[in-house]
């Protein structure tokens, strides 16, 4: 049977025994008070130690936010304005297909012939194939 760390009950007998013969039973209850103080410090200082950390870097941590939301903000309009001078490069106006495509995610279907209105028109910009019927 494994008790602690790889310890059997046999040899944590004769643990107690050697700690009897050289504290003398007196002083096991002073040992363990000690020893209960000792992890009682040895906790405190280490909660200091992370809350000192934490107000330490707490500076660094509002710096890098704030660097993250600057860049977040940089890239948005360099996107923005890279749409709005490519706009003009593309040929089969996949930008509008896409905003038409959102569109008719966000509001309900209207009439049947707006939905053929719109067909046409994907037909007539993008690419056909022996699939698609033409009609005009």
């Amino acid at each position: 049977m494994t008790f602690l760390f790889g310890v059997s009950g046999g040899e944590f007998i004769i643990v107690i025994l050697v700690v009897l013969l050289l504290f003398g039973s007196k002083k096991i209850p002073d040992f363990a008070r000690m020893l209960g103080k000792g992890m009682n410090e040895f906790r405190r200082a280490t909660d200091e130690i992370k809350r000192e950390f934490k107000e330490n870097t707490q500076d660094i941590n509002e710096e890098i936010t704030d660097s993250r939301q600057y860049l977040d903000r940089e890239m948005s309009a360099i996107n923005d304005k890279f749409k709005e001078e490519t706009k003009e490069l593309d040929p089969y106006n996949l930008d509008k297909k896409e905003d038409r495509e959102k569109q008719e995610e966000t509001t309900p279907n209207g009439d049947a012939e707006d939905d053929s209105i719109t067909k046409k028109e994907d037909r007539r910009t993008g690419s056909v194939s022996r699939e698609d019927e033409i009609v005009d």
